[in-house]
């Protein structure tokens, strides 16, 4: 019915990263070409439907696995669903393709130097990070692990913004074409 093909497009990377501004921007113009879309960004689902969840080990994985359900359910029926969360660990994205399905998971790594994160930072994280009222600050005091191998990049602080989008889009395209 929606003349399209769903598909959950996970960016992962550090807060200040890039992921949401993409995640916007691939949206409105997906929108552009008629396409029905979904973003499910970490920021809103803390602050909704993982509001009773802080940033433990523990808590983290319940964040993704519950962020990665709603996703493949929207797959599922034929949406295509932007997933901006940091995702700091390889084992957390490993647990959101299991729960999506390596077929209908694109996995796109939003890389951007810490010290572009930091004067990015437009919610203050990093500076209260630094003078201590944040602990578990990822990419501080919690581990953030690069991905492996080969994987999907998208280098915010060596490209504007219009040519990580342009490279989103071709790398989307194929995937959610109607044979």
């Amino acid at each position: 019915m929606l003349s399209q093909r769903g598909l959950v497009l996970w960016l992962y990377g550090l807060s200040g990263a890039g992921k949401s501004t993409l995640a916007i921007a691939l949206e409105s113009w997906l929108h552009g070409t008629g396409r029905f879309t979904q973003v499910l960004d970490g920021d809103d689902l803390r602050t909704g439907l993982n509001a009773d969840l802080g940033f433990s080990d523990e808590d983290r994985q319940e964040n993704i696995r519950r962020v990665a359900e709603v996703a493949r359910l929207h797959a599922r029926v034929g949406i295509i669903t932007i997933v901006s969360c940091i995702t700091p660990l390889r084992m957390l994205r490993d647990l959101a393709r299991e729960i999506i399905g390596t077929g209908d998971f694109l996995e796109v790594f939003v890389r951007c130097s810490i010290e572009t994160c930091e004067r990015r930072d437009v919610k203050g994280l990093y500076a209260r990070a630094r003078q201590g009222r944040l602990p578990r600050f990822t990419g501080r005091d919690s581990a953030f692990e690069d991905p492996c191998g080969d994987s999907f990049r998208i280098e915010t602080d060596r490209e504007t913004p219009g040519e990580s989008l342009e490279r989103l889009q071709q790398v989307l395209m194929p995937r959610i074409e109607v044979p």
